[in-house]
């Protein structure tokens, strides 16, 4: 039997064929880059260089003071041409630093810089890792040095291989192929010595045999590590779902993975976390997928940061025929794009470009109560009723209905006849409901401190 969550989940067409057997390629170095200050979850980043400047690859660019945030790095050697605020994939304008490449690519001083990990302490590796700002690259973007040093005991690492968006393959290729291969067996054994687990799982699931055996064999000499099979079902890739079918611990509604005992982290995270600990290489570049029936040549890129996704593009050949619609990340959870001039940021896992025919968009109707999005739902949330409450402005029924424990797969829109735009109503709806609570601790605190 496979290992899978129990409760909901869908399984759309998924698209992989069109890119899962294009090995990865590395373009050119772009003539500019435009790097923005927040690339991560937390508090964004306040540039440190200004126009004029000539910076290095690898050469930090932006930092905080905040807690929870990732270091900004160069990702090519040239002079900084802009620092304003500039177009981003997943907000309308972000402040970036924009360099103009010099065509020589070179390092800044001391990187990179070669260290044994087996002869570093965790709180070495750790402070490794946050200086190479990595993030988490299955799309959530949360500092990998946070989620790595969890204040709660925990058993258990899973590497979440599952990619279980539709037409995204950049996971699936880095499991398959050496180079990463090889990096993903030293960043897991890294992530375990630093949480000091003596048991990890990786989760693929099982649309991907080849992967599944090439890290089996990978891993046979590490018993440790167990390579699971796990059933192809959206959202397999989900941090809760993946640590049900992996161990089969259920996260509590508003509970974080490590109240169960476990840490997951996506494969390109552990990738980047062996490159930051074992050569001191910042996060300055990632695999992407740039896909779909509107693309020449769909392919699995390495792309700098800052790489527009016009470039990208264009490296594929371009767009065989004109997109209904281009997307930041998949199909189910990724964003809509109004322009090409998008920089690739630290969470761009892919760049997808649609006809009509495979975007399915149709007029929203009222709902019908036909409880599919229910029956999908893998949180077991009602999401009709709470894409009702948000557009009445029932914030506190929101609440009452558990709104903030929405994931945002999206299983409810891709099952919904009456194409109602359902996780955009919960969106709006955490983010009111966010602010109200704000507000109410704001005023506690402040009658707190009067008495």
């Amino acid at each position: 039997m496979l290992n899978t969550f129990k409760r909901g989940g869908v399984h759309p067409d998924d698209g992989k064929i069109y890119a899962k057997d294009k090995a990865i390629e590395t373009p050119a170095v772009p003539a500019q880059v435009v790097i923005p200050m927040s690339q991560h979850f937390g508090a964004p980043c306040t540039p440190t260089v200004k126009v004029g400047d000539l910076v290095k690859k690898g050469q930090l660019i932006g930092t905080s003071d905040a807690f929870l945030h990732a270091d900004i790095h160069a990702s090519t050697s040239g002079k900084v041409i802009k620092v304003a605020p500039m177009p981003h994939n997943m907000m309308v304008k972000c402040m970036a630093v924009v360099i103009e490449a010099d065509g020589k690519d070179e390092w800044a001083e001391g990187i990179p810089q070669a260290h044994d990990w087996k002869q570093l302490d965790s709180k070495e590796i750790l402070e490794l890792i946050k200086k190479a700002g990595v993030v988490g690259c299955g799309g959530a973007t949360f500092p990998a040095h946070v989620k790595l040093a969890p204040n709660k005991p925990v058993d258990t690492f899973i590497v979440n291989g599952a990619e279980c968006e539709p037409y995204l393959t950049c996971d699936y290729r880095a499991m398959v192929e050496k180079e990463t291969t090889d990096k993903l067996v030293t960043g897991v054994q890294i992530c375990m010595k630093v949480l000091s687990v003596k048991k990890a799982f990786i989760g693929i699931e099982d649309n991907k045999p080849e992967a599944i055996q090439n890290l089996t064999e990978a891993f046979k000499d590490i018993p440790e590590v167990t390579v699971l099979a796990c059933k192809t079902k959206y959202p397999q890739g989900a941090e809760k779902m993946m640590i049900e079918a992996c161990t089969g611990r259920q996260v509590e509604p508003g509970g974080l993975p490590m109240n169960v005992g476990c840490v997951v982290s996506n494969v390109g995270t552990v990738i980047a976390i062996t490159d930051a600990v074992c050569q001191g290489i910042p996060f300055i570049e990632r695999l992407t997928t740039v896909t779909g029936d509107c693309i020449k040549e769909p392919k699995n890129l390495r792309l700098r940061i800052g790489t527009t996704f016009q470039e990208a593009i264009d490296y594929c050949g371009g767009f065989s025929k004109q997109p209904d619609r281009l997307i930041a990340g998949g199909p189910m959870m990724g964003l809509a794009q109004y322009q090409l001039d998008v920089p690739i940021t630290k969470g761009a896992s892919g760049i997808l470009a649609l006809s009509p025919e495979k975007c399915q968009v149709g007029e929203e109707s009222p709902c019908i109560r036909c409880g599919r999005c229910v029956e999908a739902c893998p949180m077991g949330l009602i999401p009709s009723q709470l894409s009702i409450f948000s557009s009445c402005q029932a914030w506190d029924k929101c609440m009452e209905y558990g709104v903030m424990n929405c994931v945002e797969c999206g299983s409810c829109v891709y099952t919904c006849p009456a194409k109602r735009n359902i996780v955009q109503y919960i969106r709006n709806a955490k983010g009111q409901c966010k602010a109200i609570q704000r507000v109410a601790q704001a005023k506690a605190e402040a009658q707190k401190a009067k008495n």
